[in-house]
């Protein structure tokens, strides 16, 4: 009898060709070097970010997140995804096309990559075009400067840059002088200025100032949801 799973025979020749056997329990290996293991990573990383981006999507137009949540969370996921998208352009060339050869369904996550900014700037009713890029503007700058200190950025000519803009970013809203993280990132300012270039801050000191940062990060978001708050001077 013939073993159809190990045996093949080509057009009228007699002479059987023998493949190796395969074990159906053994993982497929997409790769065959670190290079290739890296690039199928990122793109696994790419599509993650997507359907991740889906779902918040949907949630949020079902009211299954409260707006001070998904704000954050769209622009993290759309800043992640701009990160990813330039690391594995070679093999994106576009979005459309990298949801169409992976048959991805997330017409939300398109919509939402495509506009750039979370629905909540996109559809903002208490200002124009200006607030949106300013919402925009300033939580990216949190998130760059909360990045920054999570990758071990230690040394003020690293992160006194980044927290001066956040905070020019952060004045633009009248009600930024009553809200609490205010004067705490002020108080941060003030401690970077005393210092030489490349001093750095120490592990107690950073701890507390990514606490302080989250603070204002989630009062920010929870102002402008809360309050009719347009953008001004400090």
């Amino acid at each position: 009898m013939v073993d159809y799973g190990q045996t093949s025979y080509s057009g009228s020749s007699t002479s059987p060709i023998r493949f190796e056997p395969i074990s159906l329990d053994e993982e497929a290996r997409l790769y065959s070097t670190n290079a290739e293991r890296e690039r199928y990573g990122m793109l696994a990383t790419l599509f993650g970010i997507i359907v991740s981006l889906d779902y918040l999507e949907r949630a949020y137009v079902r009211d299954s997140v409260p707006a001070s949540e998904y704000s954050p969370a769209c622009t993290r996921l759309l800043s992640q995804y701009k990160t990813m998208l330039k690391l594995v352009v070679d093999d994106v060339p576009s979005i459309e096309e990298f949801m169409r050869r992976y048959r991805m369904d997330a017409p939300a996550a398109l919509h939402r990559i495509t506009v750039g900014v979370p629905a909540t700037v996109e559809h903002s009713s208490e200002a124009g075009p200006e607030t949106g890029k300013w919402v925009a503007e300033t939580t990216q700058s949190f998130i760059t400067f909360m990045d920054a200190l999570k990758l071990k950025m230690r040394a003020k000519d690293q992160l006194h840059p980044v927290l001066q803009e956040l905070m020019t970013n952060y004045a633009r809203f009248k009600g930024s002088k009553d809200w609490e993280g205010r004067g705490k990132l002020v108080s941060w300012l003030i401690t970077f200025n005393g210092m030489k270039a490349a001093e750095e801050i120490t592990e107690e000191q950073t701890r507390q100032l990514l606490f302080d940062v989250e603070h204002a990060y989630a009062e920010f978001f929870r102002s402008l949801s809360g309050s009719k708050d347009r953008p001004g001077s400090g």
